[in-house]
């Protein structure tokens, strides 16, 4: 089978997969049955079985990534819709986001030097909260690693989408607002579509929350990152 072949089974079979993975988030309303999630893990299990390695499947994957950027842009119709409310909470919105984003990534930088990791992982692992295509062109800039940040995206953004709500609940955290605000900051588009099925709100703050960090993050990493490593 040629590459082109195998390109084009691969997107084929990606996007079936995850129309059957969204099916089924629908039938079974459940963080665990996040889309991302599910389709990711039937994914990995079909290549596994076909034989199909992660290089093979590079060429397919860079296609669906170029995607992303459209897809991201298209999370501002949400917030278009529901600007008055974001517009009466920006300040303390905007004052959460940032101290969320700032603790986000020196505590992932200052655990993964815990556990004695490579500087590079560190580097890595402070994009892990903004989404895909920031977090790629951004990581270059403290000498981390493109291919592993969007590893490490993908992992955030479900774990973020699985246990956020979750934890919102259990801390009695029930204003549509502030649960957007903070699944948004930490766990990026991933995440969003979880907001999302929350309400209208929740996913309107949520893209707002997401765009916010990327912007942040981009900004204040290259100064903030070598702070962290003194």
């Amino acid at each position: 089978m040629n590459n082109l072949s195998l390109t084009l089974i691969s997107i084929g079979l990606t996007i079936a997969v995850y129309l059957g993975a969204k099916w089924l988030s629908v039938r079974v309303a459940s963080p665990f049955t996040t889309p991302v999630l599910t389709a990711t893990v039937v994914i990995i299990t079909i290549l596994h079985f076909m034989g199909v390695s992660y290089e093979q499947y590079t060429l397919a994957k860079d296609w669906m990534t170029f995607l992303l950027g459209p897809a991201t842009v298209a999370l501002a119709v949400p917030m278009y819709q529901n600007r008055q409310v974001i517009m009466e909470n920006l300040i303390p919105a905007l004052f959460g986001l940032s101290i969320g984003t700032i603790s986000t990534i020196i505590s992932a930088v200052w655990f993964s030097k815990a556990l004695g990791l490579s500087e590079t992982i560190q580097a890595t692992s402070a994009v892990k909260a903004v989404t895909t295509p920031v977090a790629i062109e951004t990581v270059t800039l403290v000498g981390g690693d493109p291919a592993l940040a969007a590893a490490f995206v993908v992992i955030a953004g479900v774990f973020g989408a699985i246990l956020a709500p979750m934890i919102l609940t259990l801390t009695k955290i029930s204003d549509p607002f502030s649960r957007g605000l903070g699944i948004g900051t930490i766990s990026h588009v991933i995440g969003t579509t979880q907001a999302v099925r929350e309400g209208p709100i929740q996913g309107a703050v949520s893209s707002m929350a997401m765009g916010c960090a990327a912007i942040l993050t981009s900004v204040i990493l290259p100064w903030l990152y070598p702070l962290i490593q003194l």
